[in-house]
C-alpha cells in the first residue's frame, strides 16, 4: 500500500520561523517534523511514499531526496497554485489509482497505530475512513460525529464555538479507495472536509471514522510548535530512536557537542551535534539546542528551542521561545516567553524582547531596545480577533488609535484601491478620537471616505447599500462605559462574513499593509441628507396605513424615550412623518454617557412607565443609546419584557400577513412556533450571531427578524437591527389593530424557560459539546448553534459555548416552570461534570 504525505501548506499562522522554511521542515527535537512522520510510516510498513509538494517545494525535495537514508522510495507531485487537500491527492492520482492508499498531513505529529486504521477500514468495507482523535480545543480542526457503528453523519471543518457539537476532530488522517477520485474534481482547488466528504456523505458512500487512542498533534501554531518539542522529550509520544547519547536519564547530547562539566542540565533536554555550551550556563527543562549552536557562560535557558548555527551570548536570559537558524542573540540580551524570532536575526546587547512578540527574518535589534509594541498585539489578538460585536476593548488600553490604525488598514488591504467605504460613530468622545485614527488609516491604503460623523448604526448600515464597498462603525460597548466596539460592514450594511473576517485576520497577523502612492491618497468626504435619505426610505416601505393623516387629529398618543443617544437625532423627522401625538423625552445626546448599564434602563423603563399611564398613551417605546434596540411599555405603564415583546410583535405581523417567514435565533422560546402556525407563517431558525439573521433576512418571503433581545430586523428597510423602523412598523400596526399591547400579550401562551451561564475553562469547551451529543443518545438533537436537545415530550434544552467568554449558555424550556427549572438543572450536571 502506498501513502501520501501533504507537505505543501504554507504554515502562516508559525510565521516568522515558516517565512523561509516550509512547515514541514521545522525541527521538533533536532529532526524535521516530517521526519517523524516518514520513519512512523516506515514502521507500519510504507516504503512507498508520494509526497505532495507546493510552498518552497524545492526545499522539501533536496532534504529528502528520493528517501533512500530513510530506506523508502519517494516521489514528488509538485502544484504549481494550492489546490487544497484533495485537490492535491488528486494531483498525485497517477500514482495511487491501483491499490487503497493512505493520507498523512507532513506537518502533524503522531504515534497512531496506523496499520488499526487500516484494518478497520477493510473491516468495515469503507471508500474512506477517517482516523479522528479528541482534543480541549476544536476551533481550528474539522469536527466530526459518529453513529454506533463508526459511520460518519456530518463533518463540519473549523466551526465557531456555536458550532462545536463534538471534541472528536479530524486528524488529516485518511484511508481511501482510488474510485474516490471519482468525486474529486480536476484542475480545480477542493478540500477532503470542506468539499468530498460531505458529497459523499450526501450520496450515501459508506464514509467511516477510526476513533485513535494514540498521540496526536498539529503543529500550527507556535505554542503547539513547544509543546510537541515538550512532548517528545517527555516520552508523551512514540518516536523513533533519538540522534545521539543519553548521558543520563532524560538528557540527549549528539556527536560532537561540547558541554562544560560545570553546565547545569535539567532533563529532560535535547543538544544537537557539534553545539557548544560553556561553563556557566544553565539549560532547564524541555531546551532544545540545535546543530552548531554556541551557548556562552552565564546565559540562561528555560524551555527555549534554539535551531541551527545560533548565537547564544554571556549572560543572556531565553525562556519558552524559538530562536530561527543562523541568529545571533547578543550578551545580556533577555527574549521573554512566547517570543518567535526568525532566521538570519540580530539581537543587540541587552535588548529586552517583550512576551508575545513576533521578529521576522533578517532584522536588526539595537542595543538596549526595548521591543514590546510593534507585533504584541498580533501574536496576542489573532486567534480572537473579531468577536461577537466586532473588534471590541478597552479604549487606550486595549484599543489604542495605534491599533485602530493597524485594524483599518487591514481591513482597507481587503479592498481594491479607490473603493469607497464610510465611516461613523456614536456619541462617545472615544468613538470620535478613533475614527479619526481609521480614517487616515484608510486613505493611506487608497481608499475613499464617506465620513457620516455622528449616526445611528441603521442610518449608516442603509447608506452603506448606496454605492459603497463596506463602512467602519465605532461605538461605546452597550452596557460597558469604558470599552469600544469596531465593527466592519460589508457593502450591503452587514457585519463581514466569516470569510472576509479571515482575510482581514491574515493581513493584521502578518503586518502585510497595502499603502498607497501619493497620487492614490483615498478623499475625504462630508455627505449630506444621509438622515433625510433614511427617514424617507422608512417612511416609503413600512406600512403606516391605518395611522392619522398629519393634518387630521391625531387619535394615538405615544410617549418616546431617546435615551440621550443617537436615535434623537432621527425622531423629530420620523415623528413629523407620522400622525400621531408623541411625547418625546431625553432627546439631547450625552458624550459623557454613551452606553446605558441595566440599572440604568430598568429606571428609564419605569419613568417611561409612568409617562405612559399618566398621559393615558396608547404604549412607551425605550431606545438604546445607539438607536438600534426598543423596549416597550403597555397602555398600563407596565414594562414587557423584551422577549415577550419579540412574541407580540410578531403576532402582529403574522396576524396581518397570513404567510411568510420569520427568522428567530434557536434560542428563542418555541411558543413562538405556536404563534406563527396559528397564523400561517414559517418559522427561520438561525445562529444567536446578528450577521447569521442579517443573512436569513435576505430572503424574499421573510416579514420580520428579531432577535429577543429588543433587536428587530424590517426586511422593507434593510437587514440590520434597526429601532427606529421597528417604531414605525409598530405604531402602524397599532393603529390598524385596534388592540391594547396588554391585550395583544394576554392572548398569547406563557413561555417557561431557564437560562444559566456555567464557567467552563476553554481547553474543556470542546469536551462538554461532546458530553452534550453522547448525553442526548437517541433523542433528536440540531446543532444549527451549539448542540440543542430535544426531549421526547418536546421540551428543549441548549447548550452553546460562549465564543469570547470562558462560560457555557444553557436554556430549557417546559410546559411549565418546575420542569424547565429540573431539564435545566440536569443538564447544568452533565455540563459541569464535562467541566471539571
Amino acid at each position: 500500500m502506498k501513502a501520501v504525505v501533504m507537505a505543501g501548506g504554507e504554515g502562516t499562522r508559525l510565521r516568522p520561523i515558516t517565512a523561509s522554511m516550509p512547515k514541514p521542515l521545522l525541527p521538533v527535537v533536532n529532526r524535521p517534523v516530517m521526519e517523524h512522520v516518514l520513519r512512523h510510516l516506515r514502521h507500519h510498513g510504507f516504503t512507498d511514499v508520494v509526497v505532495t509538494v507546493q510552498f518552497l517545494a524545492s526545499l522539501v525535495r533536496n532534504y529528502f531526496g528520493d528517501g533512500e537514508e530513510l530506506g523508502m522510495s519517494i516521489t514528488y507531485a509538485t502544484e504549481e497554485v494550492p489546490m487544497g487537500t484533495a485537490g492535491s491527492v488528486k494531483n498525485a492520482e497517477d500514482a495511487l489509482r491501483d491499490d487503497t492508499f493512505l493520507v498523512i498531513s507532513g506537518d502533524a505529529l503522531t504515534d497512531v497505530d496506523l496499520s488499526e486504521v487500516i484494518r478497520f477500514h477493510r473491516e468495515r468495507e469503507a471508500m474512506v475512513t477517517v482516523c479522528l482523535t479528541r482534543v480541549a480545543n476544536p476551533l481550528d480542526f474539522g469536527i466530526t460525529i459518529l453513529d454506533d457503528n463508526g459511520r460518519v453523519e456530518r463533518f463540519l471543518e473549523k466551526p465557531s464555538w456555536g458550532q462545536v457539537f463534538s471534541d472528536t476532530v479530524n486528524t488529516g488522517i485518511y484511508v481511501m479507495e482510488p474510485s474516490v477520485f471519482e468525486y474529486v474534481p480536476i484542475g480545480e482547488p477542493s478540500d477532503w472536509s470542506g468539499d468530498i466528504f460531505p458529497l459523499l456523505l450526501k450520496e450515501g458512500l459508506p464514509v467511516y471514522g477510526y476513533v485513535a487512542d494514540g498521540y496526536w498533534e498539529d503543529v500550527g501554531t507556535h505554542e503547539n510548535y513547544l509543546k510537541v518539542q515538550a512532548d517528545v522529550l517527555s516520552n508523551a509520544v512514540e518516536t523513533a530512536d533519538q540522534d545521539g547519547f543519553e548521558i543520563r536519564p532524560g538528557i540527549w547530547i549528539c556527536e560532537g557537542a561540547e558541554v562544560d562539566p560545570s553546565v547545569e542540565l535539567r532533563p529532560p533536554l535535547f543538544i544537537g551535534d557539534y553545539a557548544k555550551v560553556e561553563a556557566g550556563a544553565t539549560l532547564r527543562e524541555f531546551t532544545v539546542i540545535g546543530s552548531n549552536v554556541v551557548v556562552k557562560s552565564g546565559a540562561f535557558l528555560d524551555r527555549a528551542v534554539i535551531h541551527d548555527n545560533v548565537y547564544i551570548g554571556p549572560g543572556t536570559n531565553l525562556r519558552a521561545c524559538v530562536v530561527g537558524k543562523n541568529t545571533d542573540v547578543m550578551r545580556g540580551a533577555r527574549v521573554d516567553q512566547g517570543v518567535v524570532i526568525g532566521d538570519h536575526c540580530l539581537i543587540g546587547e541587552e535588548a529586552i524582547i517583550a512576551a508575545g512578540v513576533k521578529i521576522y527574518p533578517s532584522k536588526t535589534i539595537d542595543a538596549g531596545a526595548v521591543v514590546n509594541q510593534n507585533v504584541i498585539w498580533e501574536a496576542r489578538g489573532q486567534r480572537a480577533l473579531f468577536g461577537p460585536r466586532g473588534v471590541s476593548g478597552i479604549v487606550n488600553v486595549e484599543i489604542t488609535p495605534e491599533h485602530a490604525v493597524r485594524l483599518a488598514s487591514s481591513y482597507a488591504t481587503t479592498l481594491k484601491k479607490g473603493d469607497t467605504v464610510l465611516t461613523a460613530r456614536d456619541g462617545s468622545r472615544a468613538a470620535r478620537a478613533l475614527k479619526q485614527s481609521v480614517i487616515s488609516a484608510l486613505q493611506a491604503a487608497a481608499i475613499n471616505v464617506r465620513d457620516l460623523e455622528m449616526q445611528p448604526p441603521p442610518v449608516a448600515r442603509l447608506e452603506a447599500t448606496r454605492g459603497h464597498a463596506g463602512g467602519v462603525l465605532i461605538r461605546t460597548t452597550p452596557g460597558i462605559p469604558d470599552s469600544v466596539d469596531i465593527q466592519f460592514i460589508d457593502a450591503t450594511g452587514a457585519d463581514l462574513s466569516a470569510a472576509h473576517r479571515r482575510r482581514v485576520e491574515r493581513v493584521f497577523s502578518r503586518q502585510e499593509y497595502r499603502r498607497a502612492f501619493p497620487g492614490e491618497i483615498g478623499d475625504l468626504t462630508f455627505p449630506g441628507r444621509v438622515v433625510e435619505h433614511y427617514v424617507k426610505q422608512v417612511l416609503a416601505t413600512v406600512d403606516t396605513s391605518g395611522v392619522p393623516h398629519r393634518d387630521d387629529t391625531p387619535d394615538m398618543k405615544v410617549v418616546v424615550d431617546a435615551g440621550n443617544g443617537a436615535a434623537g437625532l432621527l425622531l423629530p423627522r420620523v415623528v413629523g412623518g407620522l400622525g400621531v401625538d408623541v411625547l418625546t423625552v431625553n432627546m439631547g445626546i450625552d458624550e459623557a454617557r454613551p452606553t446605558q448599564t441595566p440599572e440604568d434602563k430598568a429606571r428609564s423603563l419605569a419613568r417611561l412607565g409612568e409617562l405612559v399611564a399618566s398621559s393615558k398613551a396608547a404604549f412607551g417605546v425605550y431606545f438604546d443609546p445607539l438607536g438600534e434596540r426598543i423596549s416597550l411599555v403597555d397602555e398600563r405603564g407596565v414594562a414587557v419584557a423584551d422577549d415577550r415583546a419579540l412574541l407580540v410583535v410578531m403576532d402582529l405581523i403574522a396576524a396581518e400577513r397570513r404567510g411568510g417567514r420569520i427568522a428567530l435565533p434557536v434560542t428563542t422560546t418555541r411558543v413562538a412556533e405556536k404563534v406563527a402556525g396559528f397564523h400561517g407563517v414559517e418559522i427561520a431558525w438561525t445562529a444567536t450571531s446578528s450577521d447569521d439573521l442579517a443573512r436569513a433576512v435576505t430572503d424574499p418571503r421573510l416579514i420580520l427578524g428579531g432577535d429577543g433581545r429588543g433587536g428587530f430586523v424590517i426586511p422593507e428597510v434593510g437587514n440590520a437591527v434597526d429601532g427606529t423602523a421597528a417604531f414605525v412598523r409598530l405604531v402602524g400596526l397599532i393603529a390598524r389593530t385596534q388592540l391594547t399591547l396588554s391585550q395583544i400579550d394576554a392572548r398569547i401562551p406563557r413561555a417557561h424557560v431557564e437560562y444559566r451561564v456555567l464557567p467552563t475553562p476553554w481547553a474543556l469547551k470542546g469536551k462538554v459539546m461532546r458530553a452534550v451529543v453522547e448525553a442526548a443518545g437517541h433523542r433528536t438533537i440540531d446543532t444549527t448553534d451549539g448542540v440543542r436537545v430535544v426531549q421526547r415530550d418536546g421540551s428543549w434544552v441548549m447548550v452553546l459555548p460562549d465564543p469570547s467568554e470562558a462560560t457555557t449558555h444553557l436554556w430549557a424550556e417546559a410546559d411549565n416552570d418546575v420542569d424547565a427549572a429540573a431539564l435545566a438543572e440536569e443538564w447544568c450536571q452533565v455540563v459541569e461534570r464535562a467541566a471539571t
